[in-house]
Parts: structure tokens; C-alpha cells; sequence
């Protein structure tokens, strides 16, 4: 997968985009006072599917955030994917944040597992269990074991990703995305540093979120 470029506004974004455009210019030919309202939603839309380029930190063994949100959970968990313990770090993401996905390391995907499930709130617990989501496997040249889930939310519907078992992804690299309000758990081994705390404020590739 080669990496995504920055066009400012994501690619899942255009169709919505174009349909709001549309029905905005018609209705402010029609009757402009009646055509605030979609105006507003064509914003809201603009906003919510910007992708900007990021500074993508260095430094080795980092572990960036995948998505930008607020840090909801920090603590030792059961990784259900690799069947490990694990540290679970998890961002949520409202409709204000930026949707991109983004590697959270250098490293392998060694596999790929869909569940489907409910659409509960993506701030609650179990909605790491029961929601639909995308957990995303990868290795590091030296080893260690990252796994990223993508979780959709009470609104989310659709979680995308563009990656399969044996690419390589390099740090910051685009992957995935989820549409509306959703979160990224990311599982993390034992020896990671953590370096965010619950309540914390993320950006995408650019917060470290721990060291290996």
C-alpha cells in the first residue's frame, strides 16, 4: 500500500462533500433564508473529513497516536487479538477530530481481524467488545507487538481499511479511517513507557503516546 497523499480533504469525504454542495447552490437559488441550514451541514461535513499533514516524530521506538481524540483509558489489559498482556491505551474521537487513521509505529501487518457488532456509545467500556471494529496487527523490525483497533461508535458506521497481512507501514502512515464518532484502542507490550495520561488531548501521528 502506497502511502496516502495530503489532498486537506480526505478522499471518503468528496461524495458527502459534493452532495451537500449541491444541495446548498440549489437551495440558495430556490430561497436563500432556507438554505442556511445546508450550508451549516455542508461545513460540518468540510470539517469533520480534513486530513492535514502531520510531523511525524523520529525518535526510535516511539509509538504514536493513531487518531486525534482524547485519551479515555490507560491501563493493563487482555490483548483478544494476539492473545497477550498487554498495556490498552484508548483514544475516543467526537465529531470534531480528525477521522484519519494513522500507523502507530514502523512495522509489519502480520494480520488483520473484522468483527462485527452493536454501535453503542464508543466512550463506554464495552464498546472495545461489543462494537463493530477493525483490529490491525502489526510487528516491529525489532519484534514487538503494537495492535491498533479501529472501534465505530454510537453514530459511526463504516470503519475503512487499506492495508492487508504483510505490508509494511512506516510510522504516521495513513491506513484506515472511521466516519463519525468512534475510537482507537491501541495495545501496547508490557515494557512500553507510557507517556499520556486519562484526559489527555491526541493528534494523530504527532502525540507520542509511548516508548518501546
Amino acid at each position: 500500500m502506497k502511502n496516502y497523499p495530503h489532498p486537506i480533504i480526505a478522499r471518503e469525504g468528496w461524495p458527502f462533500l459534493a452532495i451537500t454542495l449541491v444541495l446548498a447552490v440549489a437551495a440558495s437559488v430556490w430561497c436563500a433564508s432556507w438554505s442556511i441550514p445546508l450550508w451549516i451541514i455542508f461545513v460540518f461535513v468540510l470539517q469533520f473529513f480534513r486530513d492535514p499533514a502531520r510531523e511525524i516524530p523520529q525518535q526510535a521506538g516511539a509509538v504514536l497516536s493513531a487518531c486525534d481524540g482524547r485519551v479515555i483509558k490507560v491501563e493493563r489489559a487482555q490483548d483478544p487479538y494476539v492473545q497477550r498482556e498487554a498495556i490498552l491505551v484508548s483514544v475516543f474521537m467526537n465529531v470534531f477530530n480528525v477521522h484519519s487513521n494513522r500507523s502507530p509505529v514502523d512495522g509489519m501487518v502480520q494480520h488483520i481481524w473484522y468483527k462485527p457488532g452493536k454501535f453503542v456509545n464508543a466512550d463506554l467500556d464495552k464498546a472495545s467488545t461489543e462494537n463493530e471494529r477493525n483490529a490491525v496487527w502489526l510487528k516491529t523490525a525489532d519484534g514487538q507487538d503494537v495492535t491498533s483497533v479501529q472501534v465505530a461508535g454510537l453514530i459511526a458506521r463504516r470503519i475503512l481499511c487499506y492495508v492487508n497481512a504483510g505490508d509494511v507501514l512506516t510510522r504516521g502512515q495513513r491506513y484506515g479511517f472511521i466516519r463519525f464518532g468512534s475510537r482507537v484502542d491501541i495495545y501496547l507490550p508490557l515494557t512500553a513507557n507510557v507517556k499520556v495520561a486519562i484526559g489527555d488531548k491526541v493528534r494523530a501521528t504527532e502525540t507520542i503516546l509511548a516508548q518501546l
